[in-house]
């Protein structure tokens, strides 16, 4: 995972409408897999993709119990990011 994510990844991990939903459901709670692929009705390979894509940003939290993974969006650091990308385009 990466602990900086400069403003052509952030775009890259947000070019995806998936990811774009993915981030916006895990804002209001956790979820694990299985939850995020019965509600996108997606296979479990491409909602694995799409996390490890925005885990390998930094845009995810995650916590172990057990064998399951909780997924949640790392809002401080969309936030972050969002700032930085708005600088680049400030005069």
């Amino acid at each position: 995972m990466k602990t900086e994510i400069n403003c052509v990844d952030f775009c890259k991990a947000l070019s995806d409408p998936t990811r774009q939903k993915i981030l916006e459901l895990l804002l209001k709670e956790e979820k694990t897999v299985t939850d995020i692929v019965a509600i996108f009705n997606l296979s479990q390979p491409t909602i694995s993709h799409h996390l490890e894509m925005l885990n390998r940003y930094g845009l995810l939290t995650s916590r172990k119990d057990g064998k399951q993974v909780f997924y949640r969006t790392d809002q401080a650091k969309v936030t972050w990011c969002c700032g930085k990308l708005m600088a680049k385009f400030e005069e």
